[in-house]
């Protein structure tokens, strides 16, 4: 009877089924770019962060297709999701930047007000999706800029930049991150993005990345 009780089940706190594997993986995909970024090899980075990015494109609608999840899990799918999100598309592009010289006094202001309005953009969303936990209807707009802009704005930068001379790379991304992080919270309507709308974006996000692979500006 001990031995039984000594290997008895461990319950696990939170969701582990495939409503929340993309969720997860995006993050694991974040971590392993910011770890890339600090070690200069922005390519990586900047793949990782468009991976990241397609992931958090479909998690939503693969948790949707699941009808018999309970309210709890749909309530831990909204947070998860959005803590996920500060972390791929919050610190790390800002790590990006950081890396690729958005630091010093003005560096460090827009970086951080770029995540402080990010969570606050967050934070506002779980709010009103908590508000609908119990509405079959799906809405079709985003109030304020998704943080998961950055998965093609950071690219395409990017892009840009390997075509222009740095400090003026620099000085764009400055602004850039500023004006992402003011239209995160101004209340004004972004439509979702449909299927074709996320295929368009994906392949704008793929040419940047092969294109800054063939330059080979930004570290391997």
């Amino acid at each position: 009877m001990e031995r039984k009780n000594r290997y008895k089940k461990v319950n696990l706190l939170g969701v582990y089924d495939y409503t929340v594997w993309l969720t997860y993986f995006g993050l694991f995909i974040s971590i392993v770019g910011i770890m890339e970024g600090l070690r200069g090899r922005q390519t990586k980075a900047i793949f990782c962060l468009a991976i990241s990015g397609l992931c958090d494109a479909f998690d939503g609608r693969i948790a949707r297709k699941k009808t018999d999840r309970t309210e709890d899990e749909k309530a831990f799918g909204i947070q998860i999701d959005s803590l996920c999100d500060i972390v791929c598309f919050g610190v790390f592009p800002s790590v990006i930047c950081f890396t690729l010289g958005v630091n010093g006094a003005a560096g460090m202001f827009v970086i951080a007000w770029y995540c402080i309005c990010g969570v606050i953009r967050l934070a506002q969303f779980n709010v009103t999706a908590q508000g609908r936990l119990g509405e079959t209807e799906e809405k079709h707009c985003y109030r304020g800029l998704p943080i998961t802009s950055a998965a093609v704005v950071l690219p395409v930068m990017c892009l840009i930049g390997t075509w222009i001379p740095e400090g003026i790379f620099v000085l764009l991304l400055h602004l850039i991150l500023a004006a992402m992080g003011l239209m995160f919270v101004i209340d004004v309507p972004f439509p979702k993005l449909k299927l074709k709308d996320l295929a368009f974006f994906a392949g704008i996000v793929a040419a940047a990345l092969f294109l800054i692979l063939a330059r080979g500006k930004w570290g391997c």
